[in-house]
């Protein structure tokens, strides 16, 4: 699937009840783990220590934070979506999000994203997407949920 650019509201609205595509596949390595875990002050063994997951997590060895996954989002969306002519964008919620897979040390991710919903605010974009971030070779996905994000536009 193409990558797809939008300029304006009226482009974007096209899309509405769309599916827009999906992103590329993006490992989740151990040291991506571990950076986050540094970045969050979040370092609980089930993510940072892969001797002590392969002896006592369920899924025998280190897996991703739940919130790891949820901020890869963005780099992902931005492979399927390239939204220019813009003032400023705004992330403005996350709704009927659920981690439904923890994702493993190593495994690769994507994005599937949709866009649900599409409003003109007085000139403000409000864009509803639904998204899934799918594991590779899973069967269930890592997360699934609904983003809400304002665009502004640069007037013509």
């Amino acid at each position: 699937m193409e990558k797809i650019f939008i300029s304006s509201y009226e482009e974007f609205a096209r899309y509405k009840g769309q599916e827009l595509g999906h992103s590329e596949w993006l490992e989740v390595p151990q040291e991506r783990i571990n950076l986050f875990a540094d970045a969050t002050l979040d370092h609980q063994w089930i993510h940072t220590d892969p001797k002590r997951a392969a002896a006592e997590s369920p899924f025998k060895q280190t897996i991703a934070h739940g919130y790891l996954t949820l901020s890869l989002l963005p780099v992902l969306w931005n492979q399927i979506i390239e939204v220019s002519n813009l003032r400023m964008m705004v992330n403005y919620g996350m709704d009927q999000m659920r981690f439904g897979q923890a994702v493993l040390s190593g495994q690769s991710i994507r994005l599937v994203a949709a866009l649900e919903d599409i409003q003109d605010l007085r000139g403000i974009c409000k864009a509803g997407m639904r998204f899934r971030i799918e594991i590779q070779g899973g069967r269930k996905p890592a997360l699934e949920g609904l983003a809400t994000f304002l665009y502004y536009f640069n007037k013509e």
